[in-house]
């Protein structure tokens, strides 16, 4: 690696930060188990659509859209940061968060690219002291939350080009890329860093070993 090189380490939240999905918690926690239940019935033929093509993408926009729609944004953004401290105190993945300290330690830019959901996202980034978060979120009308997602879910080849457009618009096309998931949601941003490493079924070291040789 080059020192004169900027670095960018790229991580996944679901799996790869966290120990588990944050998505559901946080549906359940601003609709509750109800809302979730209301938000596919409200649009049957799209749930039944989505589940037949098996397209999580549009099923996720019918359940979120549908428990976030009409909410107000500041509500929201407080769950969220609510949310977030919980995520912080009991969620995070002590490996991976002793890894993302290395990057920082190195003066590397650290991002978020996660299909999770922005009103937490942001909060757990910035207290993380991460450099950016690209992620899925609602679309708004005025001070409230629409019913579909804005630009899609930021998963699979989406979280690729997001974390492209990203790198563009920050003056770090030439960057090297550091990126870490648990899915296969993840497999195009891996494929697209020079230092891809799954994170699933095993222990991330706080420094990795090449450069302790």
């Amino acid at each position: 690696m080059s020192d004169a090189r900027t670095v960018v380490a790229a991580f996944d939240v679901d799996g790869t930060i966290t120990d588990r999905d944050c998505v559901r918690p946080f549906l359940e926690r601003v609709g509750g188990r109800r809302g979730l239940l209301l938000a596919v019935l409200r649009r049957p033929v799209a749930t039944v659509g989505s589940l037949v093509r098996r397209d999580r993408d549009a099923l996720k926009d019918v359940v979120v859209g549908g428990v976030f729609r009409g909410r107000r944004i500041d509500e929201i953004e407080a769950e969220g940061r609510s949310f977030a401290s919980y995520v912080q105190t009991r969620r995070l993945r002590h490996d991976v968060i002793a890894r993302l300290r290395w990057h920082q330690k190195m003066g590397h830019r650290t991002v978020m690219v996660s299909a999770s959901l922005r009103p937490y996202l942001e909060p757990l980034a910035s207290a993380l002291g991460m450099d950016g978060v690209i992620c899925t979120d609602v679309d708004r009308v005025g001070d409230r939350y629409g019913d579909h997602l804005d630009g899609g879910n930021c998963r699979a080849a989406e979280k690729a080009e997001r974390l492209a457009a990203w790198l563009a618009v920050e003056g770090l096309a030439d960057a090297e890329i550091w990126a870490y998931g648990d899915s296969r949601g993840d497999r195009e941003m891996l494929e697209m860093a020079h230092r891809p490493m799954w994170v699933q079924g095993t222990t991330v070291q706080p420094v990795p070993a090449e450069t302790t040789r």
